[in-house]
């Protein structure tokens, strides 16, 4: 029998459940299925918001033969085949079929390189799919000749909506009497993915039925079916983001064995080498930052020797990255400035840049005094003078703040030196 998930996946737009600022009434993708002239288009977004399914139901609307491929378990021959069958699907006036790649950003140069030539030649029209952003992890060339959407992830309404309709539709769940007396168990282990909180629920179903008709589920009953059937319930390596968050909270952490375990875990169970090292590029400047500031470096460097040698070697670099990383000292401080910075910039709005901060590239510019006053900081001694770098209405305001490991005490002692009692150093 089919999962839940399948049997209740949407066969048309107005049973999809959310994204409407995609395929509500009047939304742009909507309009270019509803006018049978949809582009290459590539969706971006976090797993189990309808990612496979949005592609299936335009495949259906628009009545397209559908070809399916996961970018996890194919290669440049599954691509040429499948364009190969793309090109007999091609007679009399009949749309291009639609192609469907799944997890695009796992595909190798090579392997989107060889997709190239069939979109650009129209034999079919190409979706793809992916968690990652499309900027860094497909071609250029592609790129040029697709539309990216974004998918926002599900909010509650529409998992409790879910819910709500598998239990009235679904012929299965149909033969019990189900309530739902508490959803926050429910929502919590579906992490706001759509096939994870199916799972849940007919995993619930499945154990409290036992000859029951009538089954009540709240809290407790959801807590303690999934705990009794974790294998079962993520069969579908739906750990991913689970497992990436465990890694990266124990380099918050500074716990090295940790860290080396989940990234173990990682690359056992086939995880993009990129994936894993992007996220230590980021641990690198949110975690650490002007604690230890080669740390950077450091994850930057690994994630181009990673890429270049490829597994199983790139995970000794990987590793040595990791236990870096979870061994340097810790700091959010540049994490926690550019967050109130922009808290900022979104209360105060565009402030005008002072006068003598502006560039004067021309006679009238310099007329109007831009530029006039300005003073140049190397011709004074220790290269520092004092002067006024933000907008007047928010002078004074401090962002940074240095933390107490050794390298940011210097950095304020530096800044109490030059900045005497401006900002409170």
């Amino acid at each position: 029998m089919q999962p839940l998930a399948e049997r209740m996946r949407p066969k048309n737009l107005d049973e999809y459940i959310g994204q409407q600022h995609l395929v509500g009434k009047g939304a742009i993708l909507r309009q270019a299925i509803e006018n049978n002239r949809i582009p290459s288009f590539i969706l971006w977004g976090p797993p189990g918001v309808g990612k496979t399914t949005l592609a299936s139901i335009v495949a259906n609307q628009l009545d397209r033969p559908f070809f399916q491929l996961s970018a996890i378990n194919s290669g440049v021959k599954d691509i040429r085949e499948a364009i190969e069958k793309a090109k007999k699907q091609q007679f009399f006036s009949r749309p291009n079929p639609i192609l469907f790649i799944d997890e695009i950003h796992r595909f190798s140069k090579s392997q989107q390189d060889a997709l190239l030539g069939a979109v650009e030649k129209g034999i079919v029209t190409l979706i793809g799919a992916t968690t990652e952003n499309p900027s860094f992890e497909v071609i250029p060339a592609l790129l040029s000749r697709a539309q990216v959407y974004i998918l926002k992830p599900l909010e509650k309404q529409d998992l409790i909506h879910l819910v709500e309709t598998a239990i009235q539709k679904d012929f299965h769940l149909k033969e019990n009497s189900i309530t739902v007396k508490e959803f926050n168990a429910l929502l919590h282990y579906s992490g706001g993915d759509a096939r994870k909180l199916h799972n849940a629920l007919e995993l619930v179903v499945s154990t409290l039925k036992d000859g029951v008709n009538e089954i009540v589920i709240d809290d407790a009953a959801v807590r303690s079916s999934i705990q009794q059937n974790m294998a079962v319930y993520d069969k579908g390596g739906e750990q991913h983001y689970d497992i990436a968050s465990a890694f990266i909270k124990s380099i918050r952490g500074s716990d090295p064995n940790a860290a080396v375990y989940w990234l173990a875990r990682m690359i056992e169970g086939g995880e993009d080498v990129k994936f894993i090292a992007r996220r230590m590029i980021i641990a690198a400047s949110e975690d650490i930052g002007l604690a230890n500031p080669n740390a950077l470096l450091m994850a930057t460097t690994s994630f181009q020797a990673a890429q270049a040698v490829g597994l199983p070697e790139a995970r000794i670099i990987l590793s040595q990255a990791a236990v870096y990383l979870a061994t340097s000292p810790k700091s959010n401080s540049t994490y926690l400035a550019i967050g109130k910075a922009q808290k900022q910039v979104r209360e105060t709005g565009n402030l005008p840049v002072p006068l003598h901060l502006r560039n004067a590239p021309t006679k009238l510019m310099k007329s109007l005094d831009y530029g006039k006053n300005y003073k140049y900081s190397h011709d004074f001694e220790q290269n520092f003078v004092q002067q006024e770098y933000l907008p007047e209405e928010v002078t004074g305001t401090k962002h940074f703040e240095p933390q107490s490991n050794p390298q940011e005490v210097k950095i304020r002692a530096r800044m109490q030196q030059l900045w005497k009692e401006k900002y409170g150093y």
